[in-house]
This record gives structure tokens, sequence and C-alpha cells, in this order.
């Protein structure tokens, strides 16, 4: 098991209507965030990482081909917003990532889905899932960098 690579993603999936999934995590019960998570491989592009974490936390899947099945999207609804978190990792988190390296920087990005697509939780990482309005889940996440990402979703649809 190598090191953790200090580059992650934050993907804020919602619907037309600015309802926002977020899901339980099963460590941290009350802990509500949206899908995140780090690169597998330092050149691994982020849009992959994206896609790799969607498809492993809810069982969404982006695909660039049609046509699309019930629980896939087009590529084209999943966007970078340009938009990046710096932030310390906690010290005791510290032993994970390579010697030295203290800050993550997380790329937010968003995802446009159908209301109805089916969610597929991965059970040992999370209890539950819910759809709220973007302000009320922003209000239920445990961190202010996901809130804050959720609050931009009407300037980004």
């Amino acid at each position: 098991m190598g090191h953790k690579i200090p580059e992650s993603i934050l993907v804020v999936i919602h619907t037309a209507e600015m309802e926002v999934l977020l899901i339980e995590r099963a460590d941290k019960p009350g802990f509500w965030q949206s899908v995140t998570g780090s690169k597998d491989r330092v050149d691994e592009p982020l849009i992959e990482t994206a896609q790799r974490e969607v498809r492993e936390e809810t069982g969404i899947a982006v695909v660039e081909r049609a046509p699309l099945a019930a629980s896939e999207v087009p590529l084209a609804n999943l966007r970078d917003w340009q938009l990046a978190n710096i932030y310390e990792i906690y010290p005791n988190w510290r032993h994970r990532y390579p010697p030295g390296v203290t800050h993550n920087t997380e790329h937010v990005f968003g995802l446009l889905v159908p209301r109805e697509i089916p969610i597929v939780l991965a059970p040992r990482e999370h209890l539950q899932y819910a759809w709220l309005p973007y302000r009320e889940a922003a209000d239920r996440c445990f961190s202010s960098s996901n809130a804050e990402a959720i609050l931009q979703l009407p300037q980004r649809i």
C-alpha cells in the first residue's frame, strides 16, 4: 500500500432543480458529504478520478457512449468547476501521505444527473444517502469547503 496522493476531487452531484446528493460516512455517522476521493496514481487525470469515485461511491457511471443505461450519465454532464480548495491534512492522517506533505489540493466538479437515477452505496463506506435542496445540503455538510462548493450551484447550473 503506497502513500496517498495529496490531490483529490470533490463531486457535487445535483439535479437540474438544484437538489444535491449527500452520503453519510460509515466511519463517522452523522458526517454527510459529497463524493470525494484521492487520485489513485500521480498521473491519473482528475476527470478519471472523479468518474472512478462517483462510480465506487454511488454506482453512477459517467460514460462517453450512448445509449445510456439507467445508472449512466453522459461525460458532458461532469463539469470541472475550475475551483480548488487547499487545506491542511490533519496531523494524525499525515502518515498516509509522502514524508513532508502537509496540504491536500481538492478539485471541485459538478455532475448533473436525473433525479430518478438509482444510487448504490459502497456498504463499507457509506450508511445512507439523501437528496436535499442545495441550501439544506450545504447546511448538512460537515466540511465547510464542501458546503461552499454546494452554495455555488446556482452560478454553475
